[in-house]
């Protein structure tokens, strides 16, 4: 088992970034300490309130590096990420960095993550800097069940506590092979579950259009070749999936302009690696214009249904049936049965 380190440094403390580190914080050993920086001072002084004095805030990116010993960060954006790093006198590269880990769990394009990695190979030779996106949304932050696609081989020296720390905010570990695939994995995700959304929006509008309950409808899915998580977790249609941000006024969970962030990166990497779309420019159209909606704005990305004209008080149309609540409830049940026998 590898020693994990006893001096944390954690940037970015966002919708993801501070139920990640509060995980960290829970977890690992009391004697470990944090060191944090975010432009949001709020969110800075929650998270030192949080540690009751194992979490100190610090007054730039190098002042984390300065006194840490591992440094993670989860921010927005490329330019961020940039700022994080490369910012001359503040950033992380200005600390002498010796042989310490740095891991950057943020979705940008490859691009700036590997001129960031080529900068701490030519100024820190000893220092090893890592792509490590995640897959989960907030839910997935806060109850520690991220998925990490790690831009490195599975044989790197530092996977072992590549894996135990990640693990500690996470369920699966992926190492994908290489600097900068840990993005191309993400991007490639996030297109894939981007597009479902819009399918699922747009089935469940033709069904309910047509008469159907979408209860029953989703409940088709669940069994039939068109489940997925984003059906049955995350679904678009507000009320069936009661966890799911739909079900919340679509708060919380990943905003619609990061996924249009997303899937813009996921497009212009196909079009930089010769891959033809069938949907890509459609479906960034449709991000595109969701983003900017005054109904949609700011909200979970499954937002995207309401833009799409669906029914969010569908309730009215179809009362609820008896037999359908039993049917329901087992399949709640069994879902649930499915989720503990894969370690969900």
């Amino acid at each position: 088992m590898a020693r994990l380190p006893k001096n944390v440094g954690w940037i970015g403390l966002g919708i993801m970034g501070l139920p990640m580190a509060r995980n960290l914080l829970k977890k690992m050993d009391d004697d470990t300490q944090f060191y944090v920086f975010d432009v949001i001072q709020e969110s800075v002084d929650k998270f030192v309130q949080d540690g009751q004095g194992r979490v100190s805030a610090c007054s730039s990116s190098k002042d984390v590096a300065d006194k840490s010993d591992i440094i993670i960060s989860m921010v927005p954006e490329g330019s961020h990420v940039r700022s994080v790093y490369l910012t001359e006198n503040t950033g992380v590269l200005a600390s002498n960095l010796d042989t310490k880990i740095l891991i950057d769990c943020s979705t940008i394009d490859t691009g700036t993550s590997l001129a960031v990695r080529d900068a701490v190979a030519t100024q820190h030779p000893s220092a090893k800097f890592y792509d490590s996106p995640v897959s989960g949304g907030a839910i997935g932050a806060e109850k520690a069940t991220l998925t990490f696609m790690l831009g490195c081989a599975a044989s790197d020296a530092n996977m072992p506590l590549l894996h135990q720390l990640l693990s500690l905010m996470g369920g699966n570990i992926f190492p994908c092979g290489g600097p900068s695939l840990g993005l191309t994995a993400k991007l490639c995700n996030n297109y894939c579950s981007g597009l479902i959304a819009i399918a699922v929006s747009e089935a469940m509008n033709i069904g309910m259009a047509s008469g159907m309950d979408p209860r029953v409808l989703a409940n088709v899915f669940h069994t039939s070749t068109a489940q997925s998580s984003i059906c049955d977790d995350w679904c678009p249609v507000p009320g069936l999936s009661p966890d799911a941000p739909a079900s919340k006024g679509y708060k919380g969970g990943f905003r619609v302009q990061l996924m249009k962030k997303d899937f813009g990166l996921a497009v212009d990497t196909a079009e930089r690696v010769g891959v033809g779309l069938a949907l890509g420019k459609e479906g960034l159209r449709v991000y595109e214009e969701t983003s900017v909606d005054p109904e949609c704005k700011d909200l979970d990305s499954r937002v995207v249904y309401r833009h799409l004209g669906g029914r969010e008080a569908w309730r009215e149309d179809f009362p609820e049936d008896v037999e359908m609540k039993k049917f329901e409830t087992r399949r709640l049940l069994q879902k649930g049965k499915e989720a503990e026998g894969s370690g969900k």
